[in-house]
């Protein structure tokens, strides 16, 4: 307790030996040629805030100044070998050194503490501030972008002639940091600078502190990347959705404003510049290819619903589409029943032609299975046997040919109306034929932009997620 008292004492005298004859407005050298040198020190504690649509860096940093103050020795042995006081800063001279890209409102950041002082002059300030210091943020890669953020320091009023600055490390110290659930620190090096203004034709030195961060992208992956890919995978299953459901259309329609919505969430955090972020162009693309499938499903339903009024599908369509496109899609059955149905519809008819009686048919039997050309021949038989039985009964037979001759002419009739009900029939078998076809090359090219689209989608993800490894 005596020692305690006997340094208070001497620590007292001491500091009214040291400030009878201070001041704290001039800088403390013998001579004013003389320059004072200051060691700068930084240690970044904690990353407050990065606001990337104001480029604002809020930080907590510890600030340590270091020079030799002429005005404020003295030999520890006069004063019981009391060789360092610690006194309110506002008593002695402090640089000037502040924050050139200073974003903050009030400059009033920084808190008073109190200064070392060792017998030998040299003055030790350590003070923590809350920086708020502009960053030029670059989104182009964002989420998975790496920013760089500058902090200069230097004097306001004194140029190199008068004060020089020095770094103390080469780096800031990040021993004591915090790490930050967003941002990842990759270095914070530190670079002396001199530079001569425009206004002043003195050098002014300055140190800058690059802050290197990396952006953590688990937050972003997860919450806009894989709900995003997720959505874009169903678009190209309405190719794969029934024409007749009416759904295929509604469905792109659905995943583009999904995807709208997300890209607005991204806009609202970005920074209105000129370079689009990898997440947007990643949006745009995925919007442009759900767009084009939403219009070829459209085209294709087109297809799928031609009327009987269409044309026959053209031979390179045939080759391309039903054979080539088909095998590739793995529907090699559709162009081959295309082809089969052709052939089985076209048979049928030239096997009738084919099996047609000739005029010359003596038979009962097959006079009533036939196109009428069999009364012709049993009429030839009747007239044949009038001439043979003239004598026997010719007012008979003279009957006989009147009624054979009416059931002619009512069979031609049936058989004209027989012929235009096939005809007709053959012309629906040949227009359905049309429809048939038409829907085949529908389905084989609604699988083959399915597979296509999926392809497109899937390269697209695998690219935006190479970027976070």
């Amino acid at each position: 307790t005596k020692l305690r008292a006997a340094q208070g004492r001497f620590a007292q005298k001491l500091l009214n030996d040291l400030f009878s004859n201070y001041t704290s407005a001039l800088r403390p050298v013998e001579d004013t040629d003389n320059i004072i040198n200051v060691t700068l020190q930084i240690t970044l504690s904690q990353i407050i805030d990065m606001d990337e649509r104001n480029q604002i860096l809020t930080t907590y940093l510890w600030i340590r100044q270091v020079w030799m103050d002429a005005f404020l020795s003295w030999r520890k042995e006069d004063y019981d070998g009391l060789d360092t006081i610690r006194i309110p800063s506002s008593l002695v001279w402090r640089p000037d050194i502040v924050l050139y890209n200073s974003a903050n409102d009030e400059f009033s950041s920084s808190m008073e503490t109190n200064v070392v002082l060792r017998n030998d002059g040299q003055v030790m300030w350590d003070q923590p501030a809350i920086t708020k210091s502009s960053c030029s943020v670059d989104v182009a890669f964002f989420p998975f972008d790496v920013q760089q953020c500058h902090l200069t320091f230097g004097s306001w009023t004194h140029n190199g002639n008068q004060m020089d600055l020095f770094n103390a490390l080469d780096s800031a110290d990040l021993s004591d940091f915090v790490p930050n659930v967003e941002w990842e620190v990759l270095g914070m090096p530190a670079k002396k600078n001199v530079i001569l203004y425009g206004c002043c034709s003195d050098p002014y030195p300055d140190i800058t502190f690059t802050l290197n961060l990396k952006r953590r992208a688990s937050f972003y992956i997860f919450n806009l990347l894989i709900p995003c890919m997720m959505i874009s995978f169903l678009a190209p299953l309405g190719f794969y959705l029934p024409a007749d459901s009416g759904e295929k259309v509604s469905l792109g329609v659905t995943v583009l404003l999904a995807l709208t919505v997300f890209q607005l969430l991204v806009a609202e955090s970005m920074p209105p510049s000129e370079s689009v972020p990898l997440i947007g162009k990643y949006y745009i693309a995925t919007m442009t290819m759900v767009t084009a499938s939403t219009a070829l499903t459209i085209f294709i339903m087109n297809i799928h619903h031609c009327g009987s009024e269409a044309r026959p599908v053209p031979q390179w369509a045939q080759r391309f589409v039903l054979n080539f496109l088909a095998r590739i899609c793995f529907l090699r059955e559709a162009g081959d029943s295309c082809l089969s149905r052709a052939s089985s519809l076209k048979q049928p008819w030239s096997h009738q032609e084919s099996d047609a009686p000739s005029a010359g048919a003596a038979t009962t039997e097959t006079s009533w299975g036939r196109n009428g050309q069999v009364w012709r021949g049993k009429l030839e038989e009747d007239n044949t046997g009038e001439k043979s039985d003239v004598e026997g009964g010719a007012q008979q037979n003279r009957r006989e040919i009147l009624v054979r001759t009416q059931c002619v002419c009512q069979h031609k009739r049936l058989r004209s109306n027989v012929e235009f009900i096939a005809s007709s029939y053959q012309d629906q078998r040949v227009a359905q034929l049309h429809i048939t076809e038409w829907r085949k090359v529908a389905k084989v090219m609604d699988r083959f932009f399915m597979w296509l689209f999926f392809i497109l989608f899937f390269f697209m993800s695998v690219l935006i997620l190479g970027k976070a490894i």
